[in-house]
């Protein structure tokens, strides 16, 4: 009798619901954190090759402080303006 009692009291409750519901809502809370951390990994990469990149440009803005010559590709030779033509009159 207890026993029916008290599972006449468990299916009123909805707590097997809520409990459920809860569970469901931690999943997805688990699975976009997840997400997330996979991102900042992927942009902390990133940050890293551009931070070494930019030891390497302070190493060569440096050299040429000294008067060294500079290494590397040699940028575009500029090409002079083109004339306008004179007004005939």
């Amino acid at each position: 009798m207890l026993k029916r009692f008290w599972n006449w009291i468990l299916g009123k409750t909805t707590i097997d619901e809520k409990v459920i519901e809860v569970v469901e809502d931690v999943q997805e809370v688990v699975k976009e954190t997840k997400r997330r951390a996979k991102r900042v990994k992927e942009e902390v990469a990133d940050v890293v090759d551009a931070v070494k990149e930019v030891g390497k440009q302070s190493k060569d803005v440096v050299n040429a402080a000294k008067g060294n010559k500079r290494k590397g590709c040699k940028p575009a030779a500029k090409k002079p303006a083109a004339k306008k033509p004179a007004d005939k009159k």
